[in-house]
């Protein structure tokens, strides 16, 4: 039996630093995180608000960049790459869940799922048919047809979920998703984003507010002043 350790982690993260200039100012946002993100693991990142977290995951995502620092995911050095390249990165990699669901509002809960799968090359056919199974997973086989105006706030966001899983990604970021709903949506979205990425063998990355949410997730961190704390079984790497 191979040992699963001499496997390298899915995401290897090192002294990421990220600044902001205004004007005269430059606020330093991340100063040196490290961390790995072993395959098919769930991970919390907590903190105040503006402390960081999301420009965490957009770097992560490909959507920002760093001022210095390691980021590999899958082996690959996304830091390096050119934009052609991130897109494609952002594209196939990548599942993206942000506190706004971003539902195109002309096309069905169904349509607004397959369309990621159907533009990245999927047959038709084949891009409906995994949009519908994504659904049912989110308990939303009888609203694939209806449009998002249609739907309400919670079941908006299961629709999102569903979307971010479509294209097999290595990895899903969670940008406060449950960040716009009443507690019991909260607690369904969470709920079904989890148990969609222990089904679909999901790395899931979320940062969030939500005590609920948060609990959820195997490995916790708090982002402060710039460096991720360990939070119970997480550890900050040197």
């Amino acid at each position: 039996m191979s040992d699963m350790s001499s496997f390298p982690p899915l995401v290897r993260v090192r002294d990421l630093v990220k600044n902001y200039s205004s004007g005269s100012e430059t606020l330093n946002i991340l100063r040196g995180v490290s961390f790995d993100v072993e395959e098919g693991s769930t991970i919390a990142i907590s903190g105040q608000s503006g402390s960081g977290k999301s420009t965490l995951l957009n770097i992560l995502g490909g959507l920002d960049r760093c001022n210095s620092g390691s980021v590999q995911v899958s082996s690959q050095e996304i830091t390096q790459l050119s934009e052609t390249a991130l897109s494609s990165y952002r594209q196939v990699q990548v599942g993206f869940i942000f506190q706004f669901h971003f539902l195109l509002k002309d096309f069905t809960a169904l349509e607004n799922v397959m369309l990621p799968a159907y533009m990245r090359g999927l047959g038709k056919k084949e891009a409906l048919d995994l949009a519908q199974v994504l659904l049912i997973d989110m308990k939303l086989e009888d609203r694939a047809r209806h449009y998002p105006s249609q739907l309400s706030g919670g079941e908006r966001q299961r629709v999102a979920v569903a979307r971010a899983m479509v294209n097999n990604p290595d990895i899903i970021l969670a940008d406060e998703p449950t960040g716009n709903l009443d507690p019991r949506n909260s607690a369904m979205v969470a709920e079904l984003l989890f148990a969609g990425a222990q089904r679909w063998r999901k790395t899931l990355m979320v940062v969030t507010h939500d005590e609920g949410v948060a609990s959820r997730a195997k490995i916790r961190y708090t982002l402060e002043e710039g460096l991720l704390i360990p939070w119970g079984p997480g550890e900050v790497l040197s």
